[in-house]
């Protein structure tokens, strides 16, 4: 017998089909059908992407492992939905039997209009609590012959590290060639299985962020285009190991001591899971990233994107080394109030980093404010909400400011019982416990003096501390490190927009991507240096512009989704701390790059030497650039990072009207070429376009009214960016 339901009324219905052995739920775009008879489940793409026989699973810590096949009844039903993704229809399938007193219930859910499904998994208990680390309501696993598979003769997997320390790469993995063993590892809350040359494949991620890491372990097949394994699960922990390259298990993981807590109860449940496969992967990145602002929220930001000075390029430590005594921000001040287009948005904000509170005093800032309000500038604010920095074992006795507690009250522990070091060294970072009241008495000691000095720019960093797993915590009901980050960072946004109101702009850096609603951006990568690339002599081999624009290529989905904007960090006109100089088109391309990701605008350079200064007015001071970091917007990549290899050229473009195209060439030696159709680029068929640079708006060529496409050159190591004009 077969049972046909149509749910119309929209442009995308879903269909629903049920017969004695599967149900299925489908949309134009998604075929899910659950196989009665085993528990599993399939999907298929509209574009020709499948996944077979996938289960679900709940691994007990006692009892062992359960699987959604391993059950013999398979129970069915569907029902309508309206929530705040829209409205919808879900198919739920028990999973259950007389020998088992665990069943197991998987949720799949398709919404009118949209392309995605979203899944999750429970598993109840009719006898004694199920407690678990390892939930996966998605499996395609060996044992159950699961396989995943991707068309195309280019295929990847984008492995994403859990948070953006370390200048750890996001990986771009390739299939093994004939003999060599198949590729395997771990992304974090999301990854995308994809064909590099057509931009088309599925993202798959959580969508919920306030109890478990989520893990996606993969695991290629031989054959091309298929995957073997692929478990997506909550429970994900990962130690930092020496012995590996950083991408590879070495640093891209949680950075563990512990064991991931547990979820214990007569009912477990996973992270709610998006799955999305399209022609166009940038679309299915941009809606997984509505999909958790619609379920998280995010942060919104009324008027112009800040710019602003930040003081760490030109002293790690500001006053440490003397580099930059307090009188001289007021000459940074000045030179800032010079450039007329830099200032002409938003107020400037200096942003005073890392700095020696010794020297630069709370009243020494509030006297730095002073004198930046008489330039038309405001001041930015830095802190560490969870962890502290302190000479190694020399943490006895000494309390977290703010507070009554002593510090070794507050830390986190590991396996062995002991402080967690989040960086380790005789100068080091202990990992302090969010829950703990005394993180709550310190926040509000730091925005206070925020507040003193009229901050409207807050950089708050290392916040992955507050997600580590820990032995023992001060709120018990607190059982993992996702649930406690989640917890310490709804405290710190409600204490800032209760000390200091909701005007005041929060950037995160060194942090996991989720939680993402509390903050108005956050850093696409690690600090970066602007040098040209990692292998540059005399440079340090992290923190160039290759290497954070390689990453980011593959996230500026996040921009207008997750957050207003992304942070590519500083430009530097000059050089970088102790690092060499660099070279105008260094300078250039690192502008280049900020743009397309749609990154604010930040500076780090000391203003007093005449070279830095005079390349400000040219670059910061430029009125073209000046008006796009007032509102920045980031481009849709054309052609995104693949592989390891330093020379990647990229291309991006921004329609509007004048479409904007940009070229980045790494390659040392050979230029980069690339051909565009109008069709691509959005443009009219019948118009006639100037192409003009974006800097000057000098015209430099022109793509005439017919001309089916246009091609654009990059020198190596350079960058090029242009408008394209219509004229009537």
């Amino acid at each position: 017998m077969l049972i046909t339901l149509l749910f119309t009324g929209t442009l995308q219905a879903q269909d629903v089909q049920k017969n004695t052995n599967n149900t299925s739920i489908s949309n134009p775009q998604v075929t899910i059908t659950v196989n009665k008879l085993n528990g599993m489940v399939n999907y298929v793409f509209a574009n020709g992407m499948r996944m077979d026989n996938t289960v679900a699973y709940v691994n007990d810590i006692k009892q062992g492992m359960f699987t959604s096949a391993g059950f013999t009844s398979h129970s069915c039903t569907t029902r309508p939905i309206n929530d705040n993704i829209g409205k919808g229809i879900t198919l739920t399938v028990k999973h259950s039997d007389a020998k088992h007193n665990i069943s197991i219930t998987q949720c799949f859910t398709l919404y009118q209009n949209h392309t995605y499904a979203i899944v999750n998994v429970s598993a109840a208990s009719a006898g004694r609590p199920i407690e678990t680390r390892d939930i996966s309501p998605i499996a395609v696993l060996p044992a159950y012959k699961g396989k995943l598979y991707i068309p195309g003769t280019q295929p990847r997997i984008l492995d994403v590290p859990f948070d953006n320390d370390d200048w750890t790469p996001t990986l771009q993995r390739s299939w093994p060639k004939a003999g060599e063993p198949k590729n395997s590892g771990i992304s974090y809350e999301f990854i995308a299985v994809y064909d590099q040359l057509k931009n088309a494949g599925v993202v798959i991620g959580s969508v919920n962020h306030d109890f478990w890491k989520t893990g996606l372990a993969y695991q290629t097949g031989n054959q091309l285009g298929y995957v073997d394994s692929l478990k997506v699960f909550g429970g994900a922990v990962t130690p930092d190991n020496p012995s590996l390259k950083s991408a590879y298990g070495g640093l891209d993981g949680t950075h563990d001591h512990a064991d991931h807590g547990t979820m214990l109860g007569q009912t477990v449940s996973s992270a709610n899971v998006y799955i999305c496969g399209s022609d166009d992967l940038q679309e299915a990145f941009k809606d997984y990233g509505r999909v958790n602002s619609i379920i998280n929220g995010k942060q919104i930001w009324a008027g112009y994107a800040p710019v602003y000075w930040n003081s760490f390029g030109v002293e790690g430590v500001l006053g440490y080394e003397g580099v930059m005594m307090p009188p001289a921000v007021n000459q940074i001040s000045d030179f800032i109030r010079s450039m007329p287009n830099f200032s002409a948005y938003s107020k400037p904000v200096l942003s005073i980093d890392s700095y020696d509170q010794g020297i630069y005093t709370t009243e020494v800032l509030k006297t730095i404010g002073e004198y930046g309000k008489n330039n038309g500038q405001q001041m930015g604010f830095y802190f560490i909400p969870f962890a502290m920095w302190s000479w190694k074992d020399d943490i006895k006795g000494h309390k977290v400011p703010g507070s009554n507690y002593l510090l070794t009250d507050v830390l986190l522990h590991d396996t062995d019982g002991k402080p967690i070091m989040y960086k380790d060294g005789k100068w080091g970072a202990y990992a302090m416990d969010p829950t703990h009241p005394a993180i709550r008495l310190y926040i509000i000691q730091q925005l206070e003096k925020a507040k003193a000095i009229n901050a409207k720019f807050i950089k708050i960093d290392f916040l992955t501390a507050g997600a580590l797993e820990t032995t023992r915590r001060y709120d018990a009901n607190v059982r993992t490190g996702m649930q406690a980050y989640s917890y310490g960072m709804k405290t710190l946004r409600h204490l800032v927009d209760s000390i200091m109101g909701k005007d005041v702009f929060i950037t995160q850096a060194i942090s996991p991507l989720f939680p993402h609603q509390y903050a108005h951006t956050r850093f696409v990568s690690t600090d970066v240096y602007s040098h040209l690339r990692d292998d540059q002599k005399g440079f340090p081999n992290w923190g160039s512009t290759e290497s954070s624009l390689a990453t980011g290529s593959h996230m500026n989905w996040v921009q207008g989704t997750l957050f207003p904007y992304t942070n590519l960090d500083v430009t530097i006109m000059k050089n970088f701390q102790r690092n060499p100089d660099l070279n105008e088109q260094e300078i250039k391309v690192r502008l280049y790059a900020m743009m397309v990701m749609g990154s604010i605008l930040g500076d780090g350079s000391d203003f007093r030497n005449p070279l830095a200064a005079s390349r400000a007015q040219e670059f910061l001071n430029n009125k073209n650039i000046a008006k796009f970091f007032s509102d920045p917007k980031a481009f849709t990549p054309i052609k995104t990072a693949d592989g390891e290899s330093f020379d990647q050229q990229l291309s991006f473009y921004l329609p509007g009207d004048a479409t904007m195209l940009a070229l980045f060439n790494f390659d040392l030696k050979n230029d980069f070429k690339q051909t565009f159709s109008r069709a691509a680029l959005h443009l009219d068929a019948h118009k006639k376009y100037e192409l003009r640079n974006f800097m000057t708006d000098a015209v430099i060529g022109e793509l005439k009214a017919g001309a089916p496409e246009l091609s654009l050159l990059a020198n190596p190591a350079d960058a090029v960016l242009i408008k394209l004009v219509p004229v009537n």
